[in-house]
């Protein structure tokens, strides 16, 4: 595994796919990372050498990317002010429920998690009273 960045990079993917395990480099970003660091965007990472290494961090850095740990306290500190402030997205986030206005009556699964049923009594306990 290839270190970049403070990531583990896959070395059997190609170079264009394997940026994208940066948080904050899809494919578009990729795409321009490899470009500006004249690199073959098929070459497979564990065939580079240490200076194409460093000329991919030196592309990343030069470019003003907000990436990894910088990002990601970004992003954690924009929901904090939105909750701070208590906005409906800030609200919508503290209680785990869906922030862009999708329906919540039936779908709504990954935000509100695992389906709590509350009274319930299961046919096996039906059998065990009778």
């Amino acid at each position: 595994m290839v270190r970049l960045i403070g990531v583990e990079i896959p070395d059997q993917k190609k170079l264009l796919y394997a940026l994208q395990y940066i948080y904050g480099v899809g494919l578009s970003r990729a795409k321009e990372i490899v470009k500006s660091a004249r690199l073959d965007p098929g070459q497979r990472v564990h065939t580079l050498r240490e200076e194409e290494l460093n000329k991919l961090t030196e592309a990343i850095h030069r470019a003003g990317y907000k990436v990894e740990g910088d990002l990601r306290r970004e992003v954690i500190g924009n929901i904090k002010r939105l909750q701070g402030i208590r906005c409906y997205r800030g609200l919508r986030h503290m209680r785990g429920l869906p922030v862009r206005g999708q329906r919540t009556s039936t779908n709504a699964r990954t935000r509100k998690g695992a389906r709590k049923t509350v009274g319930v009594v299961s046919s096996a306990a039906k059998a065990a009273k009778s």
